[in-house]
């Protein structure tokens, strides 16, 4: 694990509580003790065309929930991988430069040379610790594969995250919200479920991503395999009705979880909600 960094005085407030905002697409503002990390910022207005690599864009068929301008101030970024509905021109203009982003090495490349000089990029289990007073969270990249081989070389590479926030480190209380980012399912994912076995929250991108035929992010099917793999205790799917490439509907999912009988609670947030909990 590289060195932690140390943040500013966090702003008044319960610590030990926390919640997310569904933004749109995989846009959360995550806020918990003491921190608030936004995640995979993409503010492109219905409409609009993101850029997915090699001529290929799809257009935007909803609206964020809040503008980039009425975001609170961001601790942190944790990106997935650099595709224009996860990083898009929005960001790049507007976010401040000096933010940390956290990603993946190949991302951050692109980041330095937009002017994010502050760009972590982790490799697969590779860890990145932030500490403030007497809470740190941390960081760590897990296994994401974006699309089958061949075709995964032409793609960016993605990670998934894991995000472990202890509150208080003497008392470690600890708070755990596992990312997927854009990923199918897929074998390394079982480690995941080996390595930790109390993952409080999975923010889940589904979706069913095709470009070609190709499925390139998990569909209702895979999205229930993911959760019986991982276990996490709640559930919330994100990155599933904002583009046009978008192929498997969010009422797909539904069916299916029902059907599944999961030990997990699938919680729905819509677009401008906040889901919120505390500390563990």
């Amino acid at each position: 694990m590289a060195n932690p960094l140390t943040l500013p005085v966090p702003p008044t407030g319960d610590p030990a509580e926390g919640d997310i905002l569904f933004v749109g697409t995989a846009t959360l503002v995550i806020r918990l003790g003491g921190f608030t990390v936004l995640t995979d910022p993409n503010f492109l207005h219905q409409g609009d065309h993101a850029k997915l690599g090699y001529g290929v864009r799809s257009r935007r068929l909803t609206e964020p929930a809040v503008g980039i301008d009425e975001l609170p101030p961001i601790d942190l970024v944790v990106l997935s991988h650099h595709h224009g509905d996860h990083f898009d021109d929005v960001a790049a203009a507007q976010l401040d430069r000096d933010v940390p982003i956290v990603t993946e090495p190949h991302a951050v490349r692109k980041l330095k040379r937009q002017g994010f000089g502050r760009s972590i990029g982790l490799r697969t289990w590779e860890r990145q610790r932030f500490e403030r007073g007497s809470s740190a969270i941390t960081v760590t990249a897990m296994p994401a594969k974006h699309a089958p081989q061949p075709i995964r070389r032409l793609l960016p590479p993605v990670m998934g995250s894991m995000l472990d926030v202890d509150v208080d480190v003497d008392d470690v209380r600890r708070t755990r919200i596992y990312i997927t980012g854009d990923t199918l399912l897929h074998d390394e994912l079982s480690e995941i479920s080996r390595r930790y076995e109390d993952v409080d929250v999975c923010v889940i991108h589904l979706g069913g991503t095709r470009i070609a035929g190709v499925l390139l992010t998990m569909d209702a099917r895979q999205g229930v395999g993911a959760l019986r793999l991982i276990r996490p205790r709640v559930a919330i799917p994100v990155h599933f009705d904002d583009y046009t490439v978008f192929k498997s509907p969010l009422e797909d999912f539904r069916r299916a979880e029902r059907d599944a009988d999961l030990v997990t609670d699938v919680v729905y947030v819509k677009r401008g909600e906040t889901y919120r909990f505390a500390s563990a």
